[in-house]
Formats: C-alpha cells, sequence, structure tokens
C-alpha cells in the first residue's frame, strides 16, 4: 500500500523524465497490458460501445469548456 502517494507521483515524473522511450519499446509495452488484460478476462471487453453515451456527453463538456476559456 502506498502511503506517501506525493513522493510516489514525484518520483513518477522524474523516471519519466529519465527515459525516453523508443517506438517499439512502448509499442512492447502496450501488447504485454493487452495480454495480460486478455489472461485476466477483462479484454477485449465484451460489449465495445457500452458506456459511450458518457464518454459522448463528457467529450462534449469538456470541449465547450476549453472553446470557452479561449
Amino acid at each position: 500500500m502506498v502511503k506517501n502517494h506525493k513522493l510516489l507521483s514525484q518520483f513518477e515524473r522524474t523516471q519519466l523524465k529519465r527515459e525516453k522511450l523508443t517506438y517499439l519499446q512502448s509499442l512492447k509495452i502496450v501488447e504485454s497490458l493487452w495480454e495480460e488484460g486478455k489472461s485476466l478476462g477483462v479484454l477485449p471487453p465484451k460489449n465495445p460501445l457500452e458506456g459511450i453515451e458518457t464518454n459522448i456527453k463528457l467529450a462534449r463538456a469538456l470541449n465547450k469548456c476549453s472553446s470557452n476559456s479561449l
């Protein structure tokens, strides 16, 4: 369990600044995460469009806010 979230966040930001991944390294990570999701039975989703209405409403709200702030 993480007891100091601020310290962990700072560590993660530092690591991200140090490590520059190539496209192939990033692709390998994504593929590994996909395989892990499949082994856990959560990927691929049973219904890929489930919750799409919520995503569309959120996107509209965010787009409206960003266009109003300009």
